[in-house]
C-alpha cells in the first residue's frame, strides 16, 4: 500500500467537504462519498458509480479505504456466529453474532489483542499489537449484520463492544465508529441499541460522561470488593472501587443514562451471599442493573464455572432488595464464542496475534 495515501475512512464528513473543495469540486459530493463509505459499505472507488471517473481518479491518487477480510467463521450449535476477522498486516481479531429469542446482537472487538491481562479471560492472555481504526470497528458490525439478514432473516438489533481489547483505550476510533453507526449517512442505528463495556477505567468514563454520549455503559466489575477485583483484575489496582464509584456518578450525571455492572460468578471466589451484599452496596453509587454471567472455562484457567443453585440463590437475593437482575447464559461455547473465550482455541487467531 502506498503510505503517502491517507485512509479517506478517518476523515469526518466536513474534512471531506474540504477535500471536495480542493479538488475543485462542489462540496454536495463529499456526502455522495461520505454515504457510499458507510452506508453502502464501498471498499473501493470504482464502485462509487455516482461519482464522475475524474473525481473517482482524484480519489485513488490520494485515498486509500481501509477493511477487513472474513480469515474463519464458525456457527455453534445455538446459531451463534464467530468470526476470525483478519485486518491490515495479516493481524486478526474476533466478532460474534449472538441470536436468541428477543434479540440479535453483534458482539464486537476494538483492538488486536489486549493490554489489561484480565485473569479469566482468553483475549488478556494476548499481548496488543494495536488499535482498530473507526472502519475496521464498523466492517465488523456490517458483515454480522448481513449474517443476521441472510441467514437468519432477521434484522441486527443490539451491538456490544464486548470483543477484544479495551474500547475506552481506543476512545477516539471507538466513539467515532458509534457516530458512524448511529448516523443517517451511515448504518441508521440508534445509540440506545449500542453498549460499550469497560474494565474501568475512571478519567475516561468521566470523559464519556463529557462528550454526553447516547449509547450504554457497560462496566466488568466482577468483583465488589478492592482486594477481590484486584486478584483478578490488574486495573483494579489504579481504578479502584472508590474511584469507579465516583466516576459512574458523574456520567450519570451527564448522560442520566443507567450503567450496568457486569459480574462473572467464579465457583468458591465470588459467589457467596457477602459477595451478593458487597455488590448490592457498590451498586447503589448509580441507578443500574446486573447482568451475573456464567464463567466460561478457558484453558488452563484457575477458575471453575459457579454451581447453578448458587448463581439463582445470588440472584435471588439481589432482587429481593430491589435490583434489576438478569442471569446471562453463555452462548457459543462449542465453538469458544462465549464471554471471555475469544481467542482461545481459533487457530487462525493463536497463530496470528500471537506472533
Amino acid at each position: 500500500m502506498n503510505t503517502d495515501k491517507i485512509n479517506i475512512r478517518n476523515l469526518s464528513l466536513e474534512e471531506l467537504k474540504a477535500q471536495m473543495i480542493a479538488f475543485g469540486q462542489q462540496a454536495f459530493r463529499a456526502k455522495q462519498v461520505y454515504e457510499w463509505l458507510w452506508n453502502k459499505n464501498a471498499h473501493a472507488f470504482d464502485e462509487m458509480s455516482s461519482l464522475s471517473k475524474e473525481l473517482r481518479a482524484q480519489l485513488e491518487t490520494h485515498f486509500y479505504i481501509d477493511g477487513i477480510t472474513v480469515a474463519d467463521q464458525q456457527i455453534s450449535s445455538d446459531k451463534t456466529i464467530k468470526c476470525a476477522f483478519e485486518i491490515e498486516q495479516g493481524k486478526v481479531v474476533e466478532g460474534v453474532l449472538i441470536p436468541t429469542s428477543s434479540r440479535m446482537t453483534a458482539c464486537i472487538s476494538s483492538q488486536v489483542g489486549c493490554s489489561l491481562s484480565c485473569t479469566f479471560c482468553a483475549t488478556g492472555r494476548l499481548k496488543l499489537l494495536r488499535n482498530l481504526s473507526a472502519g475496521e470497528i464498523v466492517d465488523q458490525v456490517v458483515y454480522l449484520k448481513n449474517q443476521a439478514e441472510q441467514r437468519y432473516n432477521i434484522p441486527l438489533s443490539n451491538i456490544v463492544y464486548m470483543g477484544m481489547g479495551e474500547p475506552l483505550l481506543n476512545y477516539k476510533n471507538m466513539l467515532r465508529s458509534t457516530e458512524i453507526i448511529t448516523s443517517k449517512e451511515g448504518l441508521g442505528m440508534s445509540p440506545r441499541r449500542i453498549t460499550v463495556s469497560t474494565a474501568g477505567i475512571a478519567k475516561m468514563i468521566k470523559k464519556l460522561g463529557d462528550d454526553e454520549v447516547k449509547f450504554n455503559l457497560a462496566l466488568s466489575l466482577h468483583a465488589a470488593n478492592d482486594e477481590k477485583r484486584s486478584k483478578i483484575m490488574e486495573i483494579n489496582d489504579t481504578n479502584n472501587l472508590d474511584s469507579l464509584a465516583e466516576a459512574l456518578a458523574y456520567f450519570y450525571e451527564k448522560t442520566g443514562t443507567r450503567v450496568t455492572f457486569e459480574y462473572i460468578i467464579f465457583k468458591d471466589f465470588n459467589d457467596s451471599i457477602e459477595d451478593a451484599r458487597e455488590l448490592l452496596t457498590f451498586s447503589r453509587c448509580v441507578p443500574c442493573k446486573i447482568n451475573i454471567i456464567e464463567y466460561n472455562p478457558i484453558d488452563d484457567a484457575a477458575f471453575q464455572r459457579a454451581d447453578p443453585k448458587k448463581t439463582d440463590e445470588f440472584a435471588a437475593y439481589l432482587e429481593g432488595k430491589g435490583l434489576v437482575v438478569n442471569v446471562r447464559r453463555s452462548r457459543g461455547k462449542d465453538i469458544d464464542a462465549a464471554c471471555g473465550q475469544l481467542a482461545n482455541k481459533n487457530k487462525a487467531v493463536t497463530e496470528k496475534v500471537l506472533k
